[in-house]
């Protein structure tokens, strides 16, 4: 069976252009539910993740701290817990830093969408100059 021809006219034209455009404009916010499906998973995962290590890092410097001061209670006491207190500085500070970069990495928010929306744009344009 043949398929019928596409009907022609203004109405015709405007109809199949208003379906084109619903049919992106359904994309795009498909796209963007995604996005922001995928940054909601990450900012969770990285939050779980911190709490974890935030919990068991702290219990084991604190044990280790204990495990040092205790170890040179008779000889060397304050020296023992004054190194301690400097390593839990150089590591809260590296923490601190590796955050910082770790933020700045991450994914802009949207960044798909947003090129989607510069590629259209770029087409209509295109199309418009012919």
């Amino acid at each position: 069976m043949a398929e019928a021809p596409p009907e022609a006219g203004l109405f015709a034209s405007l109809k199949r252009m208003m379906a084109t455009l619903l049919e992106l404009a359904h994309v795009r916010l498909e796209l963007i539910s995604i996005e922001i499906e995928d940054q909601i998973a990450y900012a969770a995962s990285l939050l779980l993740w911190g709490i974890a290590a935030i919990f068991f890092g702290s219990l084991t410097v604190l044990l280790l701290a204990l495990t040092i001061v205790i170890a040179f209670w008779d000889d060397h006491r304050l020296l023992a817990a004054c190194l301690v207190t400097a390593a839990f500085a150089v590591v809260a500070a590296t923490a601190i830093i590796m955050m910082r970069l770790r933020l700045r990495r991450r994914p802009r928010f949207l960044a798909a969408t947003a090129e989607e929306f510069r590629r259209d744009a770029t087409a209509l344009e295109d199309g418009a100059e012919r």
